[in-house]
């Protein structure tokens, strides 16, 4: 998976790596077991200090993304948390915000749904 951090963004950095590893699983690019690459060999491919990749790491973690062992590295471990209400809560609260910006700025109900349908599409299926 390559990463692709946009340095003028006003999103943080730690966040774009975050999302993208969040994102690379959903589509498949990362799997079960996938050993990550250290904190300190990531931040020289992308040019960033070290401890921007550990806070990224670490929120992974924190999420139940990855799995840190620190002799081995990081490895994605979809260990996410069985309850999902609290992330229910913040996606609802989220997803609010975002629909009044797109209300606001006369985005169409369709054209929401169009875009979700669109992102939900490049993601990994899962055999039935």
């Amino acid at each position: 998976m390559i990463l692709k951090i946009d340095f003028d963004s006003d999103i943080p950095i730690y966040v774009q790596i975050k999302n993208q590893v969040v994102e690379g699983i959903a589509r498949g690019e990362l799997e079960e077991g996938e050993e990550l690459p250290s904190v300190r060999g990531l931040a020289d491919d992308i040019g960033v200090n070290m401890h921007t990749v550990n806070k990224a790491y670490s929120l992974l973690k924190d999420d139940g993304y990855i799995k840190i062992d620190r002799r081995k590295g990081a490895f994605i471990s979809l260990s996410l948390k069985s309850s999902n209400e609290g992330f229910r809560e913040n996606l609802n609260y989220e997803l609010e915000y975002y629909m009044a910006e797109c209300f606001n700025r006369g985005i169409s109900k369709e054209d929401i749904k169009s875009y979700i349908d669109t992102i939900f599409s490049g993601f990994k299926k899962e055999d039935n």
